[in-house]
């Protein structure tokens, strides 16, 4: 398992308020520097959400297990600051994540009182705040921290990337500079391969014009 690094209070100052406030930890990279260090990358939506947890239906498995599956991934909570808010996921939104698998729980980590608050369970998966392990997907496209993007910033500007160029970086088909230059390409012209894509597909919305 990964463990998260800490930096001293003062070198926090450089990073946002919201992160800095509540967790200490450095910021470990874009998704494309982050994911290949993680247990598990999958591509799915939200089914539900209970305590500091979701469950992810499991669409495509980019690395690490087995597709069409349903998994729970562990987020913050006053004890384990250093992971995303359950409320940045609602149920039926849609994502790739970069995940790490609980192996062990510590002694601390399972309240009696409070079960649906907690670090986890083992088997179950955890997902990090502290770099760009999360990436908001819109059908074929995804946008958020990909590839050195500014820190902190999960939401950065940009422009939508196919996630099959996420797909074959993950899969180590393709280098960080071709997911860059993905990232940079002109909106125009990247609808028009998407709509070269349906239409070749013979999407309904085509069938309809004809």
């Amino acid at each position: 398992m990964r463990f998260t690094a800490f930096l001293a209070t003062s070198v926090l100052a450089l990073a946002t308020p919201s992160t800095a406030s509540e967790c200490e930890c450095l910021w470990e990279g874009s998704f494309v520097e982050v994911h290949p260090v993680t247990d598990r990358v999958v591509s799915g939506t939200v089914i539900s959400t209970k305590g500091n947890s979701i469950d992810i239906g499991v669409e495509r498995d980019l690395r690490g297990g087995d597709a069409f599956d349903i998994i729970r991934i562990w987020l913050k909570t006053e004890d384990y600051p250093c992971r995303p808010e359950v409320e940045s996921f609602p149920p039926e939104s849609t994502w790739i994540m970069a995940l790490d698998k609980i192996e062990e729980v510590p002694e601390d980590g399972f309240n009696i009182d409070t079960p649906n608050l907690s670090f986890g369970r083992v088997g179950d998966y955890t997902l990090s705040a502290c770099g760009g392990y999360w990436l908001s997907r819109t059908g074929p496209v995804v946008t958020g921290n990909l590839v050195k993007a500014p820190r902190w910033d999960h939401e950065p500007q940009m422009t939508p990337v196919l996630v099959e160029v996420v797909a074959n970086h993950v899969a180590g088909r393709i280098d960080d500079e071709a997911v860059l230059e993905a990232s940079r390409e002109d909106p125009a012209l990247l609808k028009l391969k998407l709509d070269t894509k349906a239409f070749l597909r013979g999407d309904e919305e085509y069938r309809d014009d004809e």
